[in-house]
């Protein structure tokens, strides 16, 4: 098959072996697969996975990775043991999980599991999902970064005495918009430096929208929130007013730690970035303000299969997520085009 190889820190586009689907597995061609932000920290950072002695996620520079973690697929062939269950022919999408006779392992960070970047990929046929409408497959993959966000939404569980206040509005940081608007949680505040992001947030559900080079996120969130107070409760605001839940959705160091340093007293933050170096955080500060983070983890199993459905039923429209889509020979420009923060949220591979 053609696929866009990372092999010793570079990316090509090149003939390989098609992978073997083995008992369980299905053998399924790749339709459309997102660039996410992850793929760029693992192939840029190596030494990130070092200290992960799961097994799940391994690069080795000296073998063949084919990326790609955020697909739509039609079923081709089955393994051995598969019970069927799903026809040939068929558009799924399923967690980034393949189970192997030697573990589990991500789809695309692996080189026992190729990712979407590829004409073909392995999928666990348990955890297949099946396409429920005729969207698009460059919508439908979009559906699998929609559930970071949509699990960190879901798990924070924002209540009517709170108002969220989410930093970065890159595709994570618009899923958790997405579904803080589903829920019915507002006032939301968006926080992010480009102008185009800040104008997708508003499409997603944002309310306020903030750049942080104009205004401090933390001032611009006391000022929405005492507003908001005025509709709460005398109880609320006897308390001092709305609590903030913060979702810091960058993945760049100094934010995190910028968070604790500014945020108020009583703060829940839930942390679904994060730097591949790592951070040095000021655990002092989140001690003396009784600071509750919460990092990251992936979504939950039911809250990827709940953010697929919204995506496959049009439920949720991710319309404004979606930027251009280019084939297999321009995925190393892609890739490097994915990393300009005034990009779209999904460029989209069609393999």
């Amino acid at each position: 098959m053609r696929a866009a190889v990372l092999r010793g820190g570079r990316v090509e586009t090149r003939v390989i072996d098609d992978p073997v689907p083995g008992p369980g597995q299905l053998l399924v061609r790749s339709l459309a697969c997102g660039i996410c932000a992850s793929d760029l920290h693992f192939m840029d950072h190596p030494e990130a996975g070092a200290d992960d002695d799961s097994g799940m996620a391994t690069y080795d520079q000296d073998v063949d990775i084919v990326m790609g973690h955020e697909y739509c697929a039609e079923v081709v062939d089955y393994g051995p043991d598969c019970d069927r269950r799903v026809p040939l022919g068929t558009r799924v999408g399923s967690l980034p999980i393949l189970r192997t006779a030697h573990g589990r392992r991500i789809i695309g960070q692996n080189p026992d599991a190729p990712g979407g970047f590829g004409e073909y990929l392995l999928l666990d046929e348990a955890l297949a999902r099946t396409v429920s409408s005729e969207l698009p497959s460059e919508i439908v993959c979009i559906a699998d970064a929609i559930s970071v966000g949509w699990s960190a939404a879901a798990r924070a569980q924002v209540t009517a005495r709170e108002v969220p206040l989410v930093i970065g509005c890159g595709a994570i940081g618009l899923s958790v918009i997405a579904h803080l608007s589903a829920l019915g949680v507002g006032p939301i505040v968006a926080v992010d430096f480009v102008a185009s992001r800040r104008e997708t947030a508003r499409a997603m559900g944002a309310d306020i929208l903030v750049d942080p080079a104009e205004v401090a996120p933390f001032h611009a969130w006391r000022d929405v929130a005492g507003a908001a107070a005025q509709s709460m409760s005398a109880l609320v605001a006897a308390s001092g007013g709305p609590g903030c839940v913060v979702f810091e959705c960058v993945g760049v160091p100094g934010v995190l730690n910028s968070i604790i340093t500014g945020c108020q007293r009583g703060t829940r933050i839930y942390s679904v970035g994060g730097p591949p170096g790592g951070e040095r955080l000021n655990t002092l500060t989140a001690k003396r303000k009784g600071l509750n983070i919460q990092f990251g983890g992936g979504p939950l199993p039911t809250h990827w299969d709940d953010a697929f459905e919204a995506v496959c039923s049009g439920r949720l429209d991710v319309t404004p997520m979606l930027g251009r889509t280019v084939g297999l020979d321009e995925v190393p420009a892609a890739l490097d085009a994915a990393r300009d923060a005034a990009g779209p949220a999904r460029i989209v591979v069609i393999p």
